[in-house]
């Protein structure tokens, strides 16, 4: 299953690093951050919970980027 969320990021490298950070939470199987449309595109895993998933990416964002958001 893909989702798209509109996030809130000040540049480009804070962007890609909120995308690494997606990317590497459990239950993701790929993410894409677009800092010019300000929207993370989040494919999920098989089976996986989008709303719990989605929680656990917010917060391995925040530690790389604490003034970040993505609106759920």
């Amino acid at each position: 299953m893909k989702k798209s969320y509109k996030i809130e990021v000040d540049c480009a490298n804070c962007a890609n690093k909120m995308e690494q950070a997606a990317k590497s939470t459990e239950g993701v199987k790929d993410a894409v951050v677009n800092f010019m449309t300000l929207k993370m595109n989040v494919e999920f895993e098989e089976g996986a919970d989008p709303k719990a998933v989605m929680q656990q990416v917010r917060k391995a964002c925040k530690k790389v980027e604490d003034d970040c958001e993505i609106y759920l």
